[in-house]
């Protein structure tokens, strides 16, 4: 291999069968793996790909998950480009898009499509290295997995035979979509199947190439969104103007099922699995003596082959078999494992009733540090806000009433009427509705503040009074 392999980690979707751990707006990728303090699925992935024969990774997400995807790369001191996408559109405009910004820092580029959800065991790296030279060959190299059982939620692609001029790599005799069940027992009990990664590797050049050749419309699309692409201190963000024209389909559909170019190499004795549900997490994690999968405070009496996993308190389970228990901070979740793929058919419904708990986790983490609400209701919110050190954020207020903000510990600073106010802990300032009050964490340790919203209070509405600098008065508030 001559040249390095930047991995193009696409981190889009929400992976709803694994609710109440993915949401909305912190999906599956961006969850831990194994449990709080493990690491998460995007963390997994851009680490198996990490050494000599690899670049820094691209990163294509939705826009809002910029800052997520930054403190998660910084956890692992791991820089990388991050794309953003004003709106989805499925993984091939998504791909094209780093392949065209890629190929302009580097006419030679090649790329390692990855989902960013899945878990892997193995030496995929091996494998992938080994296909480099048919992929600089102009080749659009797909890693199939050896099927172990007749699912009908992944695509199966057919081997053509053996490539003689590239050892390991197969042509491809035909892609089949999601099959259904009888279908599939009869593609695996026929041999010469597999199941379909997600996971290719090509030149840029060639993607770019093969997408201007057969699907011009999004090619000229996704060109308009990288050349009129808004450049943010996170990355960039696509032009969702141009954005919205190219087609919403994955890249197999748009191009490797219609370009001579695609061949298949077969991931032997590797373990993968897409994790598309709570049992699959059980399947792929190793159970105790009594076949239980436990992460965080659990404690478990006469239960067995369970999955039980807590995020912040105790859970005891007592004489139950074969179930799923996620407790999160807001939401838990008890069903039978082998119910788990209806997990989506329970989040479609909490989002045709307006639930808060589909779309975010009481704790978010955010550019500036964190966010984590402790209670809402028809009177107020509050929450607590931590700024990492040196960083700075707005705090708004709601509109509909009085707005306070406590300092917890650390220092912040904010400007108060042309003056400068420094908060200590214990100190509070008031913020007018539809005011936005600039804060800063001035010290190297994190600002924790509490920020209580008071609704439909607006006879109270309280003023921002500051100190007098000269005395060193504390911050006070004043209802008008």
């Amino acid at each position: 291999m001559t040249h390095s392999i930047t991995p193009v980690v696409l981190c889009g979707g929400m992976g709803s069968r694994l609710w109440p751990m993915s949401r909305v707006e912190q999906p599956k990728q961006f969850q831990p793996t194994l449990g709080k303090g493990s690491p998460t699925y995007f963390q997994a992935t851009v680490q198996r790909h990490r050494g000599p024969d690899f670049a820094e990774p691209i990163v294509v997400t939705n826009a809002r998950q910029a800052a997520l995807v930054h403190r998660q790369l910084d956890d692992l001191q791991l820089k990388g480009r991050v794309i953003g996408e004003p709106v989805g559109r499925n993984t091939g405009p998504a791909v094209l898009a780093a392949a065209i910004c890629a190929w302009r820092e580097d006419p030679e580029a090649m790329l390692l499509v990855l989902p960013s959800d899945h878990m892997i065991k193995g030496d995929i790296n091996r494998i992938i290295t080994s296909m480099a030279t048919a992929a600089q060959d102009g080749r659009i190299v797909s890693f199939g997995v050896i099927p172990t059982y007749p699912e009908t939620g992944y695509g199966y692609i057919a081997d053509g035979g053996a490539v003689t001029d590239y050892a390991g790599l197969h042509s491809v005799a035909q892609f089949v979509e999601k099959p259904g069940y009888d279908h599939a027992k009869r593609l695996i009990d026929g041999g010469g199947v597999y199941w379909a990664s997600g996971i290719s590797l090509m030149r840029a050049q060639t993607l770019i190439e093969e997408f201007r050749r057969l699907d011009p419309t999004t090619h000229a699309a996704v060109t308009a969104a990288v050349d009129g692409a808004e450049f943010r201190s996170l990355g960039i963000v696509l032009d969702e103007s141009a954005f919205r024209r190219a087609a919403n389909e994955p890249t197999e559909r748009q191009i490797f099922e219609r370009t001579p170019a695609i061949a298949l190499a077969p991931l032997h004795g590797v373990e993968w699995d897409d994790v598309g549900a709570w049992n699959s997490v059980y399947q792929i994690s190793e159970p105790d003596a009594d076949g239980n999968v436990l992460h965080g405070d659990v404690v478990t009496v006469n239960t067995r082959n369970s999955l039980i996993q807590s995020e912040s308190r105790l859970v005891a389970v007592i004489g139950m078999q074969d179930m799923v228990v996620i407790d999160t901070p807001d939401a838990v979740l008890i069903t039978q494992r082998d119910h788990s793929q209806d997990v989506k058919e329970l989040v479609d419904l909490l989002k045709s009733q307006g639930r808060r708990e589909v779309a975010s986790h009481t704790v978010r983490e955010m550019p500036w540090g964190r966010l984590e609400t402790l209670t809402s209701d028809k009177a107020h919110d509050m929450r607590v806000m931590t700024l990492r050190r040196r960083a700075s954020v707005q705090v708004n207020g709601t509109g509909l009433g009085p707005s306070l903000l406590t300092v917890m510990a650390g220092e912040g600073r904010c400007t108060v009427d042309g003056a400068e106010v420094t908060l200590r802990p214990g100190q509070t300032i008031a913020i007018e509705p539809d005011h936005a009050l600039p804060l800063t964490n001035a010290a190297e340790s994190e600002l924790k503040v509490i920020h209580l919203m008071f609704r439909n209070m607006a006879e109270t509405t309280p003023r921002l009074v500051p100190p007098a600098p000269q005395n060193g008065a504390q911050v006070v508030t004043e209802a008008i």
